[in-house]
């Protein structure tokens, strides 16, 4: 059984303090627990703010970074060095700053050819990863999009009906590509699952995933139940404003 913790800041500056505070308090406990933490980074605008935060002096020396390892959640079918690489972004804002280990940064390879092979690359490289943790991840960060989806779980896309693999490619037809992203079993087994999320064009959708009638074909967010594990909804107020309770 899960629970679920919703935490509303003032504003994206405030979101991305309160963000970072838990992300210590939950990285401390995992790595007092077990020697190591996994964490699962998102795209997006909001969590570079956090990125930017933790590797700023107030936070980067808080933490003994050569015990994570870090993975993320989807990733668009281009190079490393695209600007639309969720890669570059966590990179240029979090890993190059912190001068983390090449070993400890687990990225898709999403510059083949064929996203299937970059899925499959993926998949095998979680799971011998985490075979010593249960296949269970310490945290993972999700964002949240103006339709209701996460990481690259789209409405109507066959990776929502996934059970058994970790990592998909999935087609979205509304962009007309294929995006490489972790599946629900993946993400629902995680320990901690952080969403993210500020700005008022989000709300409508913040509200309807949180408090809305269950439709996860079309809020595919709304599938993110963990198993047993906390989940956690980090807004600012503007986010936050349609809720009616918060």
């Amino acid at each position: 059984m899960f629970s679920r913790d919703i935490k509303v800041a003032k504003d994206a500056d405030a979101l991305s303090a309160l963000a970072a505070n838990l992300f210590v308090d939950i990285a401390r406990e995992s790595i007092a627990l077990n020697g190591s933490f996994t964490v699962v980074l998102a795209g997006g605008s909001t969590p570079r703010k956090l990125y930017s935060l933790l590797a700023s002096e107030n936070y980067r020396h808080q933490l003994d970074w050569k015990n994570f390892s870090f993975f993320f959640g989807d990733e668009r079918h281009v190079p490393p060095d695209s600007d639309e690489s969720n890669y570059r972004m966590a990179a240029e804002t979090l890993l190059t700053p912190l001068n983390i280990a090449p070993a400890n940064i687990h990225r898709w390879q999403a510059e083949l050819p064929d996203s299937s092979d970059a899925a499959d690359e993926y998949e095998a490289k979680l799971r011998h990863h985490l075979g010593s943790k249960n296949g269970s991840l310490d945290l993972v960060l999700l964002g949240l999009g103006t339709d209701g989806h996460t990481a690259s779980l789209f409405p109507l896309t066959a990776a929502l009906s996934e059970r058994k693999r970790m990592a998909v490619t999935n087609w979205v037809g509304k962009l007309y590509s294929h995006r490489l992203t972790l599946t629900l079993p993946a993400i629902n087994k995680a320990r901690n699952i952080v969403f993210l999320v500020s700005g008022k064009e989000k709300a409508k959708a913040v509200a309807n995933v949180i408090e809305g009638e269950f439709r996860p074909d079309d809020l595919p967010a709304q599938l993110i139940l963990p198993e047993d594990g906390t989940l956690y909804w980090l807004l600012d107020e503007a986010a936050a404003s349609r809720l009616d309770h918060e």
